[in-house]
């Protein structure tokens, strides 16, 4: 018999659930969604009468939606079948449709108007933060509905060891099939010959040459202003400018956590969830973003709390526990603090505004977990200044590789004069988080570009 397809745990990744995918801490109550329907609704019903029937109607009204919809997302924007896609979702018959109002919806507006609980709302509210947007900017409801569905059909699941595991396993992968990866090598620029990319040289002078393709995950101010700035007049005018215009977003800082012991919440199911939202509610994570895009440091930020030694043990010895607390909403360089108790300096993340940011943090997420800060063992924190000297495509610190603003989203995805992961020259191609369909450890991307390169196969 033939041999079967290895499987990811062949390569060492074999993923951990969680028996509720996410929850919510705010002054207004607790909440947990898992990927059971029925207990959904049975929650959402909890949390004031009438919101269990509004959580079905609502996911009932965009089911007709969700092929096409997530269809995309595996596709090229900029072609001719996706186009008539997008055509249908936006029209019915010679009118626009609902759903292409609801493609335009802020996120206050759909929660506001679907859900009466402020519980409920503050469950779903923070979600627009970890694609990039706020509450109160259009095109966010659309992605609270998707972030909706992802959450309550495959839950929060973190591959066992940590997330490495995943980098370690697509790597064996790669290798498996006879292909190379090397890290700590930086490119200086790709090299054309005969108008087609030939390959590419390290800053260190080797050349490595492309058979067919060269495929380049970077922002497009890295490639046209970077990588082919060498070739004089190559890189067309309007390219140029619009490269020298893309633009990033927020920030983010992170808190490892080693801690002596599991957190303990007033509503214990909250210790059994991939990931809560320690906030205020919706007003809340309005009013942090908006101090974050006017530069200044969050009073009280919004604060994702995971731990996911509850769902992998081994990552820390018996009865201890790991933690993670992300921030989403604070400016890339700050200019003033918003409590007006840290002294932001010059305005930038140095160590001093970080630790006192994190001081804070923990002082808020306090609040909601009793044993914080008295089972902290230590502490890591990462700021925007070390996104950015970790990785290039955060440019001055944004996770996300660039703005996604319904102006830089979509088909104006990387640039509105190159919208596909296709460039203007033939065979040098463009993926990651600047490119459709943007942030988030998806590989779509890659996908599309992928089966660009096989035929669509």
């Amino acid at each position: 018999m033939p041999n079967s397809a290895p499987s990811s745990a062949d390569f060492g990744l074999v993923y951990r659930g969680f028996h509720y995918s996410f929850g919510v801490s705010s002054p207004g109550g607790s909440a947990v969604f898992s990927t059971e329907a029925a207990e959904n609704v049975a929650e959402a019903e909890r949390l004031a009468p009438g919101d269990g029937a509004a959580l079905t109607a609502l996911l009932a009204d965009f089911q007709p939606h969700v092929g096409p919809v997530f269809g995309l997302f595996g596709a090229e924007l900029a072609n001719r079948e996706s186009a008539r896609v997008i055509h249908d979702l936006m029209h019915d018959g010679r009118t626009y449709s609902t759903f292409a109002r609801d493609f335009l919806r802020t996120a206050r507006d759909l929660l506001e108007h679907r859900f009466s609980s402020p519980v409920l709302r503050a469950l779903l509210a923070p979600w627009t933060l970890h694609l990039g947007r706020g509450p109160d900017e259009v095109n966010s409801a659309f992605w609270v509905l998707l972030v909706l569905i992802a959450e309550t059909t495959v839950g929060s699941p973190t591959p066992e060891g940590g997330g490495d595991r995943l980098v370690r396993a697509l790597v064996g992968l790669i290798e498996a099939h006879g292909g190379r990866v090397e890290t700590g090598r930086r490119v200086d620029r790709i090299l054309l010959r005969n108008g087609r990319a030939a390959g590419v040289r390290t800053a260190d002078g080797e050349v490595v040459s492309a058979r067919r393709a060269v495929i380049a995950s970077v922002n497009p101010d890295q490639l046209y202003l970077g990588l082919l700035a060498h070739e004089e007049g190559l890189v067309p005018p309007l390219l140029r400018r619009q490269a020298s215009e893309f633009r990033y977003g927020r920030g983010c800082v992170q808190l490892h956590l080693a801690r002596s012991e599991p957190p303990r919440f007033a509503d214990e199911r909250l210790a059994a969830a991939g990931l809560n939202h320690l906030t205020g509610g919706l007003d809340a994570v309005s009013r942090s973003i908006n101090e974050a895009v006017r530069g200044l440091l969050p009073a009280e930020p919004t604060i994702s709390f995971d731990t996911p030694s509850v769902a992998d043990p081994a990552r820390c010895p018996p009865g201890a526990a790991v933690a993670r607390l992300q921030i989403l909403d604070v400016p890339l360089r700050p200019r003033g603090d918003a409590a007006g108790r840290i002294e932001v300096g010059g305005g930038s993340w140095t160590a001093e505004v970080k630790e006192a940011f994190a001081d804070r943090v923990i002082a808020l997420a306090g609040r909601h977990a009793s044993n914080l800060p008295g089972a902290v063992l230590g502490r890591y924190v990462i700021g925007p200044d070390d996104l950015a000297r970790f990785n290039p495509n955060c440019g001055p610190g944004d996770p996300y590789g660039g703005s996604h603003e319904l102006a830089q989203s979509y088909l104006l995805r990387p640039l509105p004069a190159q919208p596909s992961h296709r460039t203007f020259v033939p065979n040098l191609y463009t993926l990651g988080a600047a490119t459709w369909p943007g942030h988030g450890v998806n590989g779509a991307s890659g996908y599309i570009v992928a089966r660009e390169l096989l035929g669509n196969a």
